[in-house]
């Protein structure tokens, strides 16, 4: 494997890398930093992929809402607290989150627990509630939804 990169190969490397899939700041600062590439290349081929339109946090910030949320049935508190994991500003965590509507949301989310709930097979109905509400949160739903969520299952399978 080549050990060092000059500054227009690392450049067409990272086009490549930005144009596959949309990526964030931070994970081109480590692919950089994984390709041996000085700090100030680094920042030369940053501004690049930002000038060319390769790197948009905005756009990337969208995408991986839309994403997490279609595709792993992701909540608003998971996606937000991924997004800040990658350095994503508050303004563009906003942005993100306004792509998917409410109407969307809620039908994921009851989809989920629903389909959940009438999966699993725990007799004892209090870990049975537990697993469903830890399941839930851990996907990164709202606690105030999982709770009235869980009431209500309960409340429809007593009947």
């Amino acid at each position: 494997m080549q050990n060092s990169f000059t500054l227009n190969e690392a450049q067409q490397k990272l086009e490549y890398y930005c144009a596959y899939q949309e990526r964030c700041h931070d994970e081109v600062q480590h692919k950089l930093r994984s390709m041996k590439m000085i700090p100030d290349a680094i920042d030369v081929i940053i501004v690049h992929l930002i000038a060319h339109d390769f790197l948009n946090e905005e756009r990337f910030a969208c995408s991986f809402a839309r994403g997490k949320h279609r595709i792993k049935a992701w909540g608003k508190i998971r996606i937000i607290n991924e997004l800040k994991f990658r350095h994503i500003s508050k303004y563009n965590i906003d942005t993100a989150l306004k792509q998917i509507t409410e109407d969307e949301y809620m039908t994921t989310f009851n989809q989920l627990s629903e389909t959940h709930w009438a999966g699993m097979r725990e007799s004892n109905s209090l870990k049975k509630r537990k697993k469903f509400c830890d399941f839930l949160l851990r996907k990164g739903f709202e606690s105030n939804l999982v709770y009235e969520k869980v009431k209500a299952l309960e409340k429809d399978n007593a009947l």
